[in-house]
């Protein structure tokens, strides 16, 4: 999980965590953010919330005889959305505002938000009282949808003897500064032609099954993923790369990333989803169905493609 936040970070996304209550999502991104750097705040969701909740409201001040802005709790680098299927649909739409655009209008203003800015949202998958599906258009605003499932004995184990006795505290390695810094150094990391071929193929496959040789999923995709899912892909595999200290994108780099990036954004069938059909599985059997193009080591520091 943690190298999937610093993908989202250095990409410029914003990461949804999907988890059964008691698996750390929550206490992650606070320690993430600790580490990172910056300001934080943290949003419950729940259905009485209200967009002014969010984002701000203007305030009328009778000693000015006039209305003040009040900004919410957004304007900070990292925000928190708890359990962000709880909220109702008027709460989404502003969400989508500022996760897209990063910024925010109230009252005929516009704010823009502080830079870096990312939106880490949690939600739990097996309640059904009380939760309002994500709209479609809100589930393509995150760059990557990370599954937390529970953690291996071992882990287990190690979790006992780290947090019974004295939990260790996170230190701040990071600053807003650095992270832009990432940013603009993952922007310069290089993709070559035909690893940007194999991405655009791989997008397509998921629209165009029998194009693609995948007839076993006909009747399974009902929209395959959107455009910005293919600029995901790029974003998400140069974020990789610079992390694995690499000045290039490589194809495993990109398939490392594309269930993370792709799944969450697929429309399945109502017979696959009555069938319980995995969009991960999906997106892993179109992966595999493309061929990567093959590195060639020149000596010149950056692979050539065939």
């Amino acid at each position: 999980m943690v190298e999937q936040l610093m993908v989202t970070l250095i990409a410029g996304g914003h990461c949804l965590l999907e988890g059964v209550p008691g698996v750390a999502k929550t206490l992650a991104v606070r320690t993430f953010a600790d580490v990172v750097g910056g300001s934080f705040a943290r949003v419950q969701f729940t259905p009485d919330l209200v967009p002014s909740d969010i984002v701000g409201t203007r305030i009328y001040r009778p000693s000015k005889e006039g209305f003040d802005v009040e900004l919410g709790p957004v304007f900070v680098n990292f925000v928190l959305a708890d359990e962000v299927n709880r909220a109702p649909a008027k709460v989404q739409s502003a969400m989508l505002e500022l996760m897209g655009e990063r910024q925010v209008s109230i009252g005929g203003e516009t704010f823009v938000l502080p830079e870096p800015f990312i939106v880490i949202a949690t939600q739990n998958p097996i309640e059904s009282e009380g939760v309002y599906p994500l709209p479609e258009a809100q589930r393509d605003r995150f760059l990557l949808k990370v599954d937390v499932d529970h953690p291996r004995g071992r882990d287990e184990f190690e979790i006992l003897r780290r947090m019974s006795v004295s939990p260790p505290t996170a230190n701040r390695v990071l600053s807003p500064e650095v992270v832009r810094e990432l940013r603009s150094a993952a922007d310069q990391v290089f993709l070559h032609n035909l690893v940007a071929e194999y991405i655009v193929r791989m997008v397509l496959a998921t629209r165009s099954t029998r194009e693609f040789q995948l007839p076993e999923l006909d009747g399974v995709i009902e929209v395959g993923v959107s455009p910005r899912a293919t600029l995901g892909l790029a974003a998400a595999a140069r974020a990789l790369a610079l992390i694995s200290g690499r000045s290039y994108v490589l194809p495993q780099d990109v398939a490392a990333v594309a269930c993370d990036v792709m799944a969450h954004r697929m429309m399945l069938t109502f017979d696959a989803v009555a069938d319980a059909v995995d969009p991960r599985a999906v997106v892993g059997r179109v992966v595999s169905s493309i061929a990567p193009p093959q590195p060639v080591w020149n000596g010149t520091g950056q692979p050539a493609f065939r």
